[in-house]
């Protein structure tokens, strides 16, 4: 079995039920996610994916803040896909947001889409949870078009925060397979340099969330930089 596939068990194995109460107890710990709604802006009709979608309940956050964008998420769990459908369906948003089932590691998950590049990829607490974190974010900057931007918001290392609400935390997150990313900054500044793009990066709630923001350059800034440079 690969990797892939045994994911999809695992989320479909540990949403089945838990999707139905999902949006109602995640609201007061997934800190930060209308933070990165806000700060999307995308351009009049651009084109905005969320890789990792969960119940769409960011998607629909969205999609009302931003009228004339359009919206495409993608998620590894099929439960988490029926219930995502449906809490849009219920929105009157199907015809701007539209739903596919994938792996967000994989470069060409979202092919059927038929969207060549997309404005703005974001990833909302969902980085602790995938495997292939790095590749995932990989696939979205091999999405992203000139100038776009990838939004992040994750569980931080609570830096600021007293040690026992770490280790309490930790140890609670782990019981849902879920692994704060230490290395997310890191991975994200070498992702600029390769794709290049600037990167913004800040520790919210004392270090409770971190939130990022992966520039993309146009291609006439980019050569700019590059001519002074030489």
């Amino acid at each position: 079995m690969n990797e892939a596939v045994e994911t999809a068990r695992l989320m479909d194995t540990v949403y089945r039920h838990q999707r139905h109460v999902y949006d109602l107890t995640r609201k007061y710990y997934l800190l930060g996610r209308d933070h990165l709604v806000k700060e999307l802006k995308p351009p009049r009709g651009g084109t905005v994916l969320e890789l990792g979608c969960g119940t769409g309940r960011n998607l629909i956050v969205a999609a009302r803040h931003y009228p004339e964008a359009r919206f495409y998420g993608l998620d590894i769990s099929r439960h988490m896909l029926e219930t995502a459908d449906r809490n849009i369906e219920k929105a009157g948003l199907s015809s701007q947001i539209q739903l596919i089932e994938g792996d967000a590691g994989s470069p060409s998950a979202t092919n059927a889409l038929e969207v060549s590049a997309f404005d703005r990829v974001f990833y909302s607490y969902t980085l602790s949870m995938i495997p292939v974190w790095r590749e995932a974010l990989a696939a979205g900057c091999s999405r992203l078009a000139e100038g776009g931007r990838i939004h992040v918001v994750d569980f931080g290392q609570q830096g600021s925060l007293p040690g026992w609400f770490k280790r309490l935390l930790f140890s609670w997150l782990k019981s849902f397979h879920v692994t704060p990313r230490a290395g997310l900054e890191a991975e994200l500044s070498n992702l600029a340099q390769n794709c290049g793009a600037e990167l913004r990066f800040h520790r919210l709630y004392r270090g409770y969330s971190d939130y990022a923001e992966l520039r993309k350059m146009q291609f006439e800034n980019k050569a700019s930089s590059d001519h002074r440079a030489s």
